[in-house]
């Protein structure tokens, strides 16, 4: 389903349904069963309940299943792609990774706009091709030295992560001039269709976590969108 769309019902179903009924398991298990199209709909909507007594295995199991059954080329929306491109410079030389690519989707499209020196890295192995380096990783610990690359893109991950400000600080280590990020605009659900652990209702809440004074950070239509400049010396 597009972004848009999901972005959308994401954002009614948060303004609209009263709390008894959004935290409401039996209200949301017809939900769940046409988004996971019936399959591993109980086991879906428990994660929040067990994932602080999930090994790094297990955890990435949840995603090896949960990514087919979305059906969805890209998690990021049209304004949140054309955000990108805006913020990545003229410099079509730099280093670029992207954290939590999924399918590679966003770095197929920098590619097509003249950017070649690119990375990718997911908990999930997936093959990007032979142009595009991959890394099977968490992002929790990354596998890549101290300023790695120019440019760390990290786009729809950080609400899934267990350590938010553990993700965070390895996305400033790898770093040498910009981080750049998208996450949903959301308030905390028990059952949302995502597994999504981490919440960012108020721009605060984002900046908070991020810690980059110099930086830019905008509501894209349900998701907010950040670029944080790095002062390395």
């Amino acid at each position: 389903m597009n972004k848009n769309v999901t972005n959308t019902i994401r954002v009614a179903m948060d303004a609209l349904l009263p709390p008894f009924l959004r935290e409401s398991k039996w209200f949301m298990y017809p939900l769940f069963y046409i988004w996971y199209k019936g399959k591993n709909v109980e086991k879906l909507m428990e994660f929040k309940s067990h994932f602080h007594e999930l090994t790094e295995e297990e955890y990435g199991e949840y995603y090896r299943i949960h990514r087919p059954l979305t059906n969805r080329g890209t998690d990021m929306s049209r304004e949140c792609i054309q955000f990108v491109k805006e913020h990545l410079g003229n410099d079509k030389s730099q280093s670029i990774v992207d954290i939590g690519c999924g399918s590679g989707y966003m770095l197929y499209e920098i590619k097509k706009w003249g950017y070649d020196n690119l990375a990718g890295c997911d908990i999930v192995e997936v093959d990007l091709g032979p142009d595009i380096p991959f890394k099977q990783g968490n992002i929790e610990h990354l596998p890549y030295s101290d300023n790695a690359f120019d440019t760390v893109i990290c786009n729809h991950t950080i609400e899934h992560v267990l350590d938010p400000h553990k993700a965070v600080s390895e996305l400033k280590r790898i770093a040498r001039k910009k981080i750049i990020l998208a996450t949903p605009v959301q308030r905390f659900s028990k059952y949302t269709f995502d597994l999504h652990l981490n919440f960012f209702p108020l721009k605060s809440n984002l900046l908070h976590l991020m810690q980059i004074p110099n930086n830019k950070c905008i509501n894209n239509k349900g998701d907010w969108s950040f670029v944080g400049y790095l002062d390395k010396g």
